[in-house]
């Protein structure tokens, strides 16, 4: 995979219930990251005192963060219904180059800020809540 333009990497969130995701709006930086929790095994028997991990288990996570310039767009107000209201919609993650992740995310913070001469700012993160899928590009 070649260079890629990082706002090509869009937070895209479902914005009916019905599949139809919209990139959400003002956004300037956005990232994910997944993980995978290791289970130790090692034992006595374990070949030189090195450690030992078991294939498959352990939980996997991935989280989204993003923050950007506020709009106040539907995406926005949608954004806000979601955690206040507690749901856990579908999200897309498009990683330029790569693929599409996409599946339930809980918007974990909300944040908004400004200065008195600048532009109001706001920061989301969400946390993986459910089987993700990923469909290369």
């Amino acid at each position: 995979m070649g260079a890629q333009n990082g706002k090509d990497l869009l937070i895209k969130l479902d914005l009916t219930g019905d599949k139809q995701f919209g990139t959400i709006a003002g956004l300037r930086a956005t990232r994910i990251s997944f993980n995978a929790e290791s289970v130790d095994v090692t034992s006595l028997e374990s070949q030189g005192g090195w450690r030992e991990l078991l294939a498959g288990a352990g939980v996997k996570t991935a989280s989204i963060s993003g923050s950007g310039v506020f709009r106040d767009a539907d995406t926005d107000e949608r954004a806000r219904q979601i955690f206040f209201d507690g749901e856990i919609p579908d999200f897309q993650v498009v990683i330029p180059g790569f693929g599409i992740v996409e599946g339930p995310f809980q918007v974990t913070a909300l944040e908004y800020a400004g200065n008195h001469n600048g532009e109001a700012t706001y920061e989301m993160a969400m946390a993986s809540a459910g089987a993700l899928s990923f469909t290369a590009l």
